[in-house]
């Protein structure tokens, strides 16, 4: 079964998707942008702007009962890669120890020039490993 988690953002409706969607053991994160529930952009630097997502990212996996630790794959789209410090500071605040495969790629643009990152991430849930008898199989 799918669950979805909306944010309230104009563009969901707009473009027909959601904030994220568990699909079993498989979480996805749309592109999330500094765009808050006003739909003002927050922050006018990328280490701010970064930060802010993380946390809309981090509430969007709360509400499908998973954290931030179950996140292995992180993709960022950054306007100017000449501020990629500012980027892996904020990226290494949230990941350091969990330490996801990531991507920071540099676009032309996103879909308002103050957005200066969208960032997307993939997490997967552990499933329980259920011990049912005992089995003739040998696994060696």
């Amino acid at each position: 079964m799918k669950k979805r988690v909306y944010s309230g953002a104009p563009w969901e409706k707009e473009v027909a998707y959601c904030r994220a969607v568990r699909f079993g053991s498989i979480v996805v994160v749309s592109g999330t942008t500094t765009v808050n529930e006003a739909g003002e952009v927050v922050g006018d630097n990328l280490y701010t702007q970064t930060s802010f997502i993380f946390k809309k990212i981090k509430s969007a996996l709360n509400e499908l009962d998973v954290s931030m630790e179950n996140v292995v794959r992180t993709r960022s789209f950054v306007t100017s890669i000449d501020q990629f410090d500012d980027f892996a500071r904020a990226h290494r605040e949230v990941f350091s120890g969990i330490d996801p495969a990531a991507s920071c790629i540099q676009v032309s643009a996103l879909v308002d020039p103050r957005l200066l990152i969208e960032i997307e991430v993939d997490a997967v849930i552990e499933e329980e490993k259920h011990v049912s008898g005992e089995s003739n199989e040998d696994y060696s």
